[in-house]
């Protein structure tokens, strides 16, 4: 599964981990995470992230 990082902080999205703390279970691609979900670190929005 892709990694994407956030264009603004720098963090990874890693699927095979996904963001439990966020509400998304590991095993999750990005293009399956809720629009509505936000970077754990700075708080931009799904747009923000490019494949990394």
């Amino acid at each position: 599964m892709q990694k994407y990082v956030c264009n603004i902080c720098g963090y990874e999205y890693n699927p095979a981990a996904g963001d439990p703390d966020g509400g998304i279970a590991p095993g999750t691609p990005f293009e399956s995470i809720p629009d509505d979900w936000v970077c754990p670190a700075c708080g931009v929005g799904k747009s923000d992230f490019s494949p990394a």
